[in-house]
């Protein structure tokens, strides 16, 4: 991390940095460091504090260990702590997540980032480690996230968006306030961003015209690397039409309405029509706005602006869905 900071002029009155972090595997040494190279930020994988579920998902983390972690960082002077959680994971119950939520609350983190699971076991084996039926069906696991939801909000979170929660105080929400709200790879930032530079194994970078990932193996990116290249695996350049529907979709992710074109009016009410029967979305005057009660589903209501996707419905899986 030094060297690359070394290389790059920094305006210390202007910089910001954020870091994320495995409880396990953080040591106040590290915290101190990067405390002092600039980074004021600190994400930590939490996932679940359930320790069956937490076996389950190889990932041993003990609740005294995320609070060590979190308590160094409020020491040293990071000014934001966030947390990642996972509804839906194996052997997961409303009791036992119920739990995890009271736990998290207690540790009162800035900002909460409540992540559906994603399960890809053709992308990752280990997910073959459980069975289908220890996943909570699609019911249980809608449940699951409202039982977090409403936790949350009683405890006087707000809802940020897709997936985020923040504390009234904290930047995120005041940038959902001011209207500046903006949405990247990395999730909810409090300020729009141009281009954004991934480093590291499958790291993703996105510029105005292009998004880029890096080689997923590590040994074919250390190899290039060495080598001087730069370690793109794939990349896709990005159409004039593919800019508009980017813009849209970040008004609506960001603002929870975008104004429609004239030739998209007519598809998305067809498109979204058990949305719109359920309340969930509205179209009026050619403007498509989320619902208070469409907020959960914000995800599901962006698929009508990505036509790659839904020109895909019929093929093979490749990624996960949205609930």
């Amino acid at each position: 991390m030094q060297p690359i900071l070394s290389q790059a002029k920094i305006d210390r009155d202007q910089f910001e940095a954020s870091v994320e972090v495995h409880p396990g595997h953080t040591t106040r040494e590290q915290l101190e460091m990067l405390y002092g190279l600039g980074f004021t930020r600190i994400s930590l994988g939490v996932q679940d504090f359930d320790p069956e579920v937490q076996r389950l998902v190889n990932r041993h983390q003990p609740y005294e260990v995320t609070k060590s972690i979190t308590d160094i960082s409020r020491e040293l002077g990071y000014s934001s702590v966030n947390y990642d959680l996972i509804y839906g994971l194996p052997r997961q119950r409303p009791d036992r997540f119920r739990d995890t939520v009271n736990k998290t609350i207690e540790l009162r983190p800035d900002r909460i980032a409540l992540y559906s699971f994603a399960r890809v076991p053709w992308i990752k084996p280990a997910q073959r480690s459980y069975k289908d039926e220890d996943l909570p069906a699609a019911g249980e696991k809608r449940a699951l996230y409202e039982l977090a939801r409403e936790m949350l909000a009683t405890s006087g979170y707000l809802e940020i968006g897709m997936d985020h929660f923040a504390l009234p105080q904290d930047g995120m929400a005041e940038a959902q306030r001011q209207g500046t709200l903006h949405r990247n790879f990395q999730g909810y930032t409090e300020t729009r961003t141009t281009v954004l530079l991934g480093l590291g194994v499958s790291a993703i970078s996105e510029t105005p015209t292009c998004f880029h990932q890096n080689e997923k193996a590590f040994p074919v990116y250390e190899r290039r690397v060495r080598g001087g290249e730069i370690p793109t695996l794939r990349g896709h350049l990005l159409s004039a039409e593919d800019r508009e529907l980017r813009e849209q979709i970040l008004q609506f992710m960001t603002k929870f309405k975008v104004r429609l074109t004239d030739n998209q009016a007519e598809d998305a009410r067809e498109f979204l029509r058990s949305m719109i029967d359920d309340g969930l979305v509205e179209i009026s005057n050619d403007t498509l706005q989320l619902t208070e009660k469409g907020t959960p589903f914000l995800r599901n209501a962006c698929m009508f602006f990505d036509r790659r996707l839904r020109s895909q419905a019929q093929r093979p899986q490749v990624f996960s869905q949205a609930l």
